[in-house]
């Protein structure tokens, strides 16, 4: 078990050693390999998969910005995939702080607005909330943020 309380602030990058996809519109519209984790204090990870994984839908800028101190800037995305779309379902950081250039060409995905994401064979599960945007899986101890009554922590 990893204890979302034991993940550090300020947060974590690290490759992710499973498969990762993400199902939406009864399609898979990204996989990869060669996915990365961002890990901090009280929260699921993020996953952030790299642009070339997103093979099964449209991506359209979307409005609105937002700023990590750790990470920089967050620019959102529109995922559109067959007669659907999931506005501002996506983000990234096109310009991020030094220590997460790795994720420079990689977006991360709220899994509440798809139909399924996955790490490995497990579907996750989306964390509460909808400002943040880690994946619950099995072997997660919280409680997580992002709940009522978890903003201040």
């Amino acid at each position: 078990m990893e204890n979302v309380w034991n993940y550090p602030r300020p947060p974590a990058l690290e490759p992710v050693a499973l498969r990762v996809r993400i199902d939406f519109a009864g399609r898979t519209i990204a996989a990869t390999d060669a996915a990365y984790r961002v890990l901090e204090t009280s929260h699921p990870p993020v996953y952030y998969l790299p642009w070339a994984a997103f093979t099964g839908c449209a991506l359209e800028p979307a409005p609105g910005r937002s700023f990590c101190e750790w990470k920089g800037e967050a620019r959102y995305w529109t995922i559109r995939a067959g007669d659907r779309a999931a506005e501002r379902a996506a983000w990234g950081y096109p310009d991020p702080a030094p220590a997460f250039a790795d994720i420079r060409d990689h977006l991360a995905v709220y899994a509440g607005a798809m139909d399924r994401c996955f790490v490995g064979d497990e579907a996750v599960t989306p964390q509460p909330g909808g400002f943040y945007g880690g994946w619950i899986t099995r072997d997660l101890k919280g409680p997580f943020k992002g709940g009522p009554g978890t903003m201040d922590w």
